[in-house]
C-alpha cells in the first residue's frame, strides 16, 4: 500500500517561539479570580520554604547548643502547623488549577472546532481526517501541562528563587556566590539542549499525526482492506509510520533527558563549592554549624525550583510543535466567506444563472470554461456528461462550496457572493454521492435537515421517498440506532434515509448528485415517483450516470470540455443523434 500520502509531514509555519507561548497563555487571562487565589497560596507556600531553613538554624545554634527543649518544643509546634496549613493549601491550589487548565482546554478545542467548521472544502480535500483529528485531540491536549505548570511553576519558582538569592546575599555573600557557581554550566547546557530538542519534537508530532492519518483511514476503509485481501500490505505500512513515530520519539527524549543531568551537574559543583568556601575559606566550625546547614537547606531551596524551570523549559519545547500547529489551524482563513458588506438572501424563487464562468481547482486548469445558462424557476435540469467534465462543479458553485474565478453565479439576480452563505445554503437542499449517516437513531438523522421537524413531518418524508416501509420492519422502527457511518444498512436504505433528510428541509433549490446510485432498481422507481412530486415548483440540478432517470427534465445540459456541449430535452437531443445520442446508445448495449 503506498505510504508517501501519509509519510507526507504537513507544513507547519514558522512563528517565534515566545509569540507562540504568550498567545497560549492569555487563555489564562479568562481566570484571572482563580489564578490570584492561586497565587496568594502560591505566596504562603513561598513564606513556609523561605521560613524553614531559618527554624532549622534557629532550632541548631539557639535550642539543641545550649539545650533548651521547652522552646524547641514551641519552635517545632509552630513548624508543623505552617507546614500542615502548607499541605492543605496545596490540595486547593491543584484543584483550583486542575479547573482552570481543563477550561482553557475546551475553550481551545471549541475554537478549533468552530473554526473548521468555516473552513472551506479546499482546506479538507488536502489534509487527511486523521491529521485534523490529531490537532483537535492530541495536539489541544499536550497544552494542559504548560498551562498548568505555568501558574504553578513558573511564577512561584522564580519568585522562591529569587528570594532565596537575596536572603543568602544578605546572610553571607561568598556562601551565596559558591551556591549558584553552577549557573553557567547549567545556562551552556540549556541552550545546547533548547536548540536541539524543538527540531525534534515538531518531527514527533509529524509524525504522531502521519500514523493518526493511516489509521483513521485504514479503519475507514477496512471492508476494502479485506476485499483485496490487503492486510500484510496495509500490516507493512503501519510498522513504517510506527518506526518512524518511534524513533522521533526516542529522538526527541535523548535530548529531553539531558535537562535533569545538566541541572544536577550544576547543582552538585554548586554544593560542593558552597562546603569549600564554608570550610575551607571561612573557616565554618561546629559551633556554627547552623548557618552552613540552612545555606544548604537554602541552595536546594535555589536549586529545586531551577529544576522545576528547568522542567517547564522542557516542558515548552516538548509541546510548543502542538501549541503552533494547533493555532495555524484557527489562523487558517477560509476561502469561502461572508463579505463585509454581505447582505442576508431573500426567500428564493429559484431563478439561476452563470454568466461567463470559468473555474479551476488548480492554477492553470480550467474545468468550467466561459460558461452561461438561465434557468427559470421551477425548471428541472438534468447535468450530464463523462466523468470529471464538471457536472459536480456547476452545483458546487450554486451551492457557493467553491467561488469562481471569473464570472457570476447569480440566484433570482443575487450574486451568491453578495449574500451570506447561511441564508444561501439553508434554503438549498443538497443530496451528494456521499450518503453520510450520524450515530444516532433514524429519526435524529432524518431531523438533521430540518432541526424543528416534527415526527409526523419526518415519517412523511420517509413515506415520500419509500423508506417507510423498511424503517417499520426494524425492531424500533424510526428509533433505531445506526452505528458510524449507518452500519447495518444497505448502501440503498441508507441512500434513501440521506434522501428523506434533504427532501425534509423543503428546499426552493433542490441538487440531486447522483442520488439514487446506490439504490436497486426496485427502490428506484419508488423513488422516482417521490421525486417526480418533490421536484415540482421547485428548481432543481439532477446529476444521474442513469440516463433512465433524467427523461422527464425540463432540460438537459451535456457537459463536456469544460461547457455545455449540447442542451435540450430527451426528445430534441436524441433526435439531433450527438453526444446524449451516442451516451444512451451506450447504456442499452
Amino acid at each position: 500500500m503506498p505510504i508517501n500520502s501519509f509519510k507526507e509531514d504537513e507544513h507547519v509555519s514558522d512563528v517565534k517561539k515566545s509569540v507562540t507561548v504568550k498567545r497560549l497563555l492569555s487563555y489564562l487571562l479568562a481566570y484571572k479570580k482563580q489564578i490570584i487565589i492561586v497565587l496568594f497560596i502560591m505566596a504562603y507556600n513561598i513564606g513556609v520554604q523561605l521560613i524553614n531553613p531559618l527554624i532549622l538554624e534557629s532550632a541548631l545554634d539557639d535550642y539543641i547548643s545550649p539545650k533548651n527543649f521547652k522552646g524547641l518544643s514551641i519552635l517545632i509546634s509552630v513548624a508543623v502547623v505552617i507546614n500542615i496549613i502548607w499541605v492543605i493549601l496545596v490540595r486547593a491550589r491543584m484543584s483550583i488549577m486542575a479547573g482552570v487548565t481543563n477550561g482553557v482546554i475546551k475553550t481551545v478545542r471549541e475554537q478549533v472546532y468552530t473554526h473548521l467548521q468555516t473552513l472551506d472544502f479546499k482546506f479538507f480535500d488536502g489534509r487527511p481526517t486523521g491529521k485534523i483529528l490529531s490537532r483537535i485531540i492530541g495536539d489541544v491536549n499536550s497544552l494542559r501541562d504548560v498551562l498548568n505548570n505555568f501558574v504553578i511553576t513558573l511564577i512561584p519558582d522564580f519568585l522562591l528563587v529569587t528570594s532565596v538569592l537575596v536572603i543568602m546575599i544578605i546572610k553571607n555573600p561568598p556562601l551565596a556566590l559558591a551556591a549558584v557557581s553552577g549557573l553557567p554550566i547549567m545556562a551552556v547546557g540549556l541552550f545546547y539542549i533548547e536548540t536541539k530538542s524543538r527540531v525534534r519534537w515538531q518531527i514527533h508530532r509529524k509524525k504522531s499525526s502521519n500514523l493518526n492519518a493511516f489509521l483513521h483511514e485504514e479503519i475507514s476503509g477496512i471492508r476494502i482492506v479485506k476485499s483485496y485481501a490487503a492486510e500484510e500490505e496495509t500490516l507493512e505500512t503501519f510498522d513504517e509510520l510506527v518506526k518512524e513515530h518511534k524513533d522521533s520519539f526516542i529522538d526527541a527524549v535523548k535530548v529531553n533527558d539531558l535537562f535533569n543531568s545538566v541541572i544536577e551537574i550544576s547543582e552538585a559543583v554548586s554544593i560542593i563549592a558552597m562546603y569549600y568556601v564554608g570550610v575551607m575559606k571561612l573557616g565554618i566550625r561546629g559551633d556554627s554549624l547552623g548557618i552552613l546547614v540552612a545555606f544548604t537547606s537554602y541552595a536546594v531551596s535555589f536549586w529545586q525550583p531551577i529544576a522545576s524551570l528547568g522542567n517547564f523549559y522542557n516542558q515548552i519545547i516538548t509541546n510548543i510543535a502542538a501549541a503552533e500547529r494547533v493555532f495555524e489551524v484557527i489562523d487558517t482563513e477560509p476561502a469561502i466567506k461572508d463579505e463585509e458588506d454581505v447582505t442576508e438572501m431573500p426567500a428564493i424563487k429559484g431563478r439561476v444563472r452563470f454568466d461567463d464562468v470559468s473555474f479551476s481547482y488548480e492554477d492553470g486548469v480550467e474545468v468550467l470554461k466561459h460558461v452561461n445558462f438561465d434557468i427559470t424557476p421551477g425548471e428541472t435540469i438534468a447535468l450530464v456528461g463523462p466523468t470529471g467534465a464538471g457536472k459536480t462543479t456547476i452545483v458546487n458553485l450554486i451551492s457557493r462550496f467553491y467561488d469562481v474565478q471569473k464570472g457570476r453565479v447569480l440566484i433570482d439576480n443575487s450574486d451568491v457572493k453578495k449574500v451570506s452563505i447561511y441564508s444561501l445554503r439553508s434554503q438549498l437542499g443538497i443530496m451528494t454521492q456521499d450518503n453520510f449517516l450520524f450515530t444516532g437513531t433514524i429519526k435524529d438523522n432524518i431531523r438533521y435537515g430540518k432541526l424543528d421537524a416534527t415526527d409526523e413531518e419526518i415519517e412523511n418524508a420517509c413515506k415520500t421517498v419509500g423508506a417507510h416501509n423498511f424503517i417499520t420492519k426494524l425492531e424500533k422502527g424510526y428509533d433505531t440506532e445506526l452505528s458510524e457511518r449507518g452500519g447495518g444498512l444497505s448502501q440503498g436504505q441508507k441512500q434513501l434515509l440521506a434522501f428523506a433528510r434533504t427532501i425534509i428541509s423543503d428546499p426552493k433549490i433542490l441538487i440531486l448528485d447522483e442520488a439514487t446510485s446506490s439504490i436497486d432498481t426496485k427502490s428506484e422507481l419508488l423513488v422516482q415517483a417521490g421525486i417526480e412530486k418533490i421536484l415540482q415548483g421547485r428548481t432543481s440540478f439532477v446529476i444521474a450516470h442513469r440516463l433512465s432517470t433524467i427523461r422527464k427534465a425540463d432540460r438537459i445540459f451535456v457537459i463536456q470540455d469544460g461547457g455545455i456541449a449540447e442542451e435540450g430535452n430527451h426528445e430534441d437531443l436524441m433526435n439531433k443523434q450527438g453526444i446524449y445520442y451516442q451516451l444512451q446508445m451506450a447504456q442499452h448495449v
